[in-house]
């Protein structure tokens, strides 16, 4: 028979009142380690910066093929002796490049090359073993917060293709009458490196904060800032692609004038290149190489100040100042780009220009990320 209770009655006096509970979210994190795999990404990511400038260095010092043979686990030694350096040494001599550009190099110079590329490649190996421990680490300590182990092998998966694409690149310069590696493949190399770095920075942001967080910043997401954000950082992407074709043909040195192209708009002879059709201009004639990737610049400029404008009405502040840096890094990268033109790409301008787009290529992302998970901000803090 149930009891009559009075409607007056306080609820709940046989005992304390349950405490609050997190949410699903929360307590289905709470195992993963989001803070040390944050770090760990971090680690990675500045890793890969250094293997971008790394990689421009040894481009712009011609020394990309010096090794001629991909040895991914044997090739982490050096040469030790005499004997082992002749061998490298007489590998590189029978190559295109040697043959038709170096003939005649001293040892002492084939040695400089050799050790920026065994340098770039070792690099890569590095970040592989740093990525697989971190990981396997990780798996094997069930600390991998739920849905997070996709993503992380995504990133052992496109560094190993990295390799595999890096001996691509390489063996491309290393047949027929080359010198250099062909230009699509290197842009591909480099693309992709970026991919890898632009995924470890989105990943790092996100791992800032909770699920739960997240989810509570997504409430205030601003759409049409986010959709062009979006925007500029594929603009800025194709951007990227075009410096690498320059770099691959070296056409950054052919025309060292501003704003003009060695005194005109349109540089002579854009669609001609030896024995090829008119389309292979677009990849291979360095003075249609160099005017496309300087009007995308312009543009890109163009449409990075729209953004930034749009980016001024953000109501959150931290939004505000985070295209703010951007607008500011991409109009640096402009004035590099301009000093790398007017210096004919000699190294230290030519490699500050490439570490000015990682940078940029950061604070774009940076920025898109806060224009979809804004911080909140407080008024009496004076930080809304």
């Amino acid at each position: 028979m149930a009891v009559k209770r009075n409607i007056f009655e306080e609820v709940g006096t046989g005992g304390p009142a349950p405490l609050p509970q997190g949410g699903g979210i929360d307590r289905r994190g709470a195992g993963g380690a989001r803070g040390a795999i944050r770090i760990w990404l971090m680690i990675l990511f500045a890793l890969v910066a250094l293997m971008i400038a790394v990689g421009g260095a040894t481009r712009l010092t011609d020394s990309g093929l010096s090794i001629t043979e991909w040895k991914p686990v044997t090739g982490a030694l050096p040469p030790l002796d005499a004997a082992s350096w002749q061998a490298e040494f007489d590998k590189y001599r029978a190559s295109p490049e040697y043959q038709l550009q170096n003939s005649g190099m001293t040892m002492e110079a084939f040695k400089i090359i050799y050790w920026w590329e065994w340098g770039h490649r070792q690099l890569g190996r590095v970040i592989g073993l740093v990525w697989a421990l971190g990981f396997l680490g990780f798996l094997a300590a069930r600390r991998i917060p739920a849905g997070w182990t996709p993503r992380l092998l995504l990133l052992g998966a496109l560094g190993g293709a990295q390799g595999v694409i890096g001996w691509w690149m390489v063996s491309s310069g290393l047949t027929g009458d080359r010198v250099d590696v062909a230009s699509y493949r290197l842009a591909t190399h480099l693309g992709l490196a970026f991919v890898i770095l632009g995924l470890l920075a989105w990943n790092v942001m996100l791992l800032g904060r909770s699920e739960a967080g997240l989810i509570q910043a997504r409430r205030g997401r601003e759409a049409r800032l986010f959709g062009l954000s979006t925007g500029l950082m594929h603009f800025a992407f194709l951007q990227m692609l075009l410096g690498a074709l320059v770099a691959g043909i070296d056409a950054g040195r052919a025309f060292p004038t501003w704003p003009d192209m060695n005194g005109q708009f349109f540089p002579a002879d854009a669609f001609y290149v030896p024995g090829r059709p008119a389309w292979a201009a677009f990849f291979e004639n360095p003075g249609l190489v160099q005017f496309i990737h300087r009007m995308s610049g312009y543009l890109l400029l163009g449409f990075g100040v729209v953004v930034w404008l749009r980016g001024r009405r953000s109501a959150h502040r931290s939004t505000r100042m985070a295209f703010a840096m951007m607008m500011a890094m991409l109009w640096l990268q402009v004035l590099i780009g301009i000093a790398t033109v007017l210096s004919a790409a000699t190294l230290p301008v030519a490699l500050t220009h490439q570490v000015g787009a990682v940078v940029l290529w950061v604070l774009i992302l940076r920025a898109r990320y806060l224009s979809q998970y804004p911080l909140a901000g407080s008024i009496r803090k004076g930080t809304a």
